[in-house]
């Protein structure tokens, strides 16, 4: 058995870390167990989580209840193949994602990733445009500044500059980009900032399968709130034109902006939408495509008949216990009140940033708290300044940001943005 000096060097060596060299000049730090809000580090240290393990730890770590769910569920079966076979947990967990989902969406295809979860619904609304004999729909129209994930059909759909459209062009495809929404959240949605959506649909809709959005927060390609009446107008125009409307609720569902997903900002509901992260608590990987009847009974209703994706890990049992034990309790828990106070402590503790000259702006929405540098992050020196302070932070490009566990402490909220404010604060 090797040491875990060993393993370390194994890690430095051989292992490839998310948008990483292979052998990366930042510190990578070994976490050894993880309890609550706390990752226990190999050296004894324990850092407070503001990160949520990318936003989907909602519950906490090593939760009794999540824990017993999947040791019982483990006992009866691990993975079953969900072609031609079905079990409790999948059918169980699709009856509690109809009941707390938006009321037209009634069929649910599962999926490992959020990725590949934006990539179903992609194929599905090529697929249902071709069974509405009008193959030429195939591109979509998307916002700048949006991310939808890293596999080559989310990443058509990326802000073409900030994303990898650089790195790959020519290999992906070409989409339609208009600006990112300027109407802040809670603040009135003005012709001006929708008419580029609307110009590009009256110029582009014979082409297009659908719109694509995150609703009301645009996350790791930006951390940007916009206002809830865009989305409002842009449901209305994609009904005008006769288009689909794919809604990203990936990062945003499960109570973290405020509702319980996001597009209930607006009082809209999407002709399809993904989720993923916290439908699990953290615990295991899986996403869902869901979608109303008008567009499965169009794919069922034409050639070949059936829906063309299927992962081998589909609705995997474990995962599917692992999101209908997150779910159950989450609705049981008073997580409306613990967003409303995670929000105002981020609201008291990440205001005195707005005073420094390094910082653009502060902005927070439910348990979203993001200060946006003027300059990018240097990330060889704020990460350790993180770790040195007791915290685990991830800034990335000029956004240093928290999403925490729902279930954390004020005094817990109040280290991670003191640390913030602090580190912040050595910003030329």
């Amino acid at each position: 058995m090797s040491t875990h000096e060993q393993l370390i060097d194994i890690d430095r060596r051989s292992i490839w870390h998310p948008y990483s060299a292979l052998h990366p000049d930042l510190p990578v730090y070994p976490v050894v167990s993880a309890d609550g809000v706390r990752l226990k580090l190999a050296d004894g240290r324990e850092l407070i989580d503001g990160m949520a393990s990318w936003w989907c730890v909602i519950h906490g770590y090593n939760q009794p209840r999540m824990n017993r769910a999947l040791a019982d569920q483990l006992q009866r079966m691990a993975h079953v193949m969900f072609g031609g076979l079905t079990h409790d947990p999948a059918m169980q967990l699709t009856e509690q994602l109809l009941a707390i989902t938006p009321p037209s969406l009634d069929a649910v295809f599962y999926s490992d990733s959020g990725s590949v979860a934006v990539e179903v619904a992609m194929k599905m609304a090529i697929q249902y445009w071709q069974a509405m004999d009008k193959p030429a729909r195939k591109r979509f129209i998307s916002l700048r500044h949006g991310y939808h994930g890293d596999t080559f059909g989310a990443m058509s759909v990326c802000d073409p500059e900030t994303g990898m459209h650089g790195l790959f062009k020519g290999a992906v495809a070409a989409q339609i980009f208009v600006p990112q929404p300027p109407c802040r959240y809670g603040r009135p949605c003005r012709d001006d900032d929708i008419r580029p959506l609307q110009q590009a649909l009256e110029k582009n809709a014979d082409q297009v399968a659908a719109v694509i959005m995150e609703p009301i927060v645009q996350g790791a390609g930006g951390m940007w709130f916009y206002s809830a009446e865009y989305l409002s107008r842009a449901r209305a125009l994609c009904d005008q034109y006769n288009v689909l409307l794919i809604l990203d609720e990936i990062a945003t569902g499960f109570g973290r902006t405020g509702k319980l997903f996001a597009c209930e900002h607006a009082g809209i509901e999407p002709d399809i939408m993904c989720i993923g992260k916290a439908l699990t608590g953290g615990y295991l990987s899986l996403a869902a495509t869901l979608t109303g009847s008008h567009v499965y009974q169009a794919i069922d209703g034409a050639d070949p008949g059936v829906f063309m994706h299927g992962p081998t890990f589909m609705a995997n049992p474990l995962a599917c216990t692992a999101a209908l034990t997150s779910i159950q309790l989450l609705l049981e828990s008073p997580w409306q009140s613990r967003i409303t106070r995670i929000e105002n402590r981020l609201r008291e503790g990440l205001a005195p940033c707005r005073d420094h000259p390094a910082v653009t702006d502060v902005r927070v929405l439910g348990g979203i708290g993001v200060v946006e540098l003027q300059m990018p992050v240097d990330m060889k020196t704020m990460v350790p300044e993180f770790v040195a302070a007791g915290v685990w932070i991830r800034p990335f490009g000029r956004l240093v940001y928290l999403m925490p566990p729902y279930i954390i402490s004020d005094e817990d909220l109040h280290t991670l943005t003191r640390a913030v404010r602090e580190t912040v604060g050595k910003q030329a």
